[in-house]
């Protein structure tokens, strides 16, 4: 299976999105801090940069985004918002979004490695898309492992679900309460410009 393995911080400065997007709170990078590179970017230079974007934050690579793409164009509604709510449905990313996980790349391998269930049937495909009314569990045998039971109890850490996700405290348990909408992506991006790239 293929991987995303460029470095995180060296990667989110030439994007321009902050490493906490990733799930990274104290990682920065200290190369080119005088920043010599050429300040203005042609239009097919930001399209780019916008589309390798969300592949790098979701850890989606060309052919898969493609085809994502392909899907949000036949979708009823804009292709762009389409496309955001796609990758956002993505089990590696709710996976995330729930607090299961410090970060996506995190999400991804628990997830492949057959740690959830979605309605009772255990799933290992991290680009399996969730639908409303799904819930992820963390498989039964998987809780008693030092990496679940720090999820509960009195000193759990609770992360703030976005409004279509919900997850009692102290459970190992969420729920896809609605579908996501464009309003609930808090990343800065433009993906008008990810549906002009693909477009030409």
């Amino acid at each position: 299976m293929a991987k995303n393995m460029q470095p995180v911080a060296k990667r989110c400065k030439a994007l321009g999105i902050s490493p906490t997007v990733m799930g990274y709170a104290k990682k920065e990078t200290n190369r080119n801090p005088g920043g010599q590179m050429r300040k203005k970017k042609s239009e097919y230079a930001l399209q780019l940069q916008e589309k390798q974007k969300v592949k790098f934050v979701y850890g989606i690579l060309e052919k898969q985004f493609r085809s994502y793409y392909e899907k949000a164009t036949a979708m009823p509604g804009k292709t762009g918002e389409n496309l955001l709510i796609l990758v956002e449905r993505r089990l590696d990313n709710v996976v995330y979004r729930l607090g299961f996980a410090m970060s996506r790349r995190e999400a991804r391998q628990l997830v492949n490695h057959g740690h959830f269930t979605v309605n009772g049937q255990r799933v290992n495909i991290p680009s399996y898309l969730v639908k409303s009314g799904d819930v992820i569990e963390v498989l039964e045998r998987s809780r008693s492992s030092s990496k679940f039971k720090r999820l509960t109890g009195e000193d759990a850490v609770m992360v703030g679900l976005p409004q279509w996700l919900d997850r009692a405290k102290n459970t190992l348990s969420g729920t896809v309460t609605k579908m996501p909408v464009r309003e609930d992506i808090d990343m800065p991006i433009q993906e008008h410009l990810i549906v002009e790239l693909y477009s030409k």
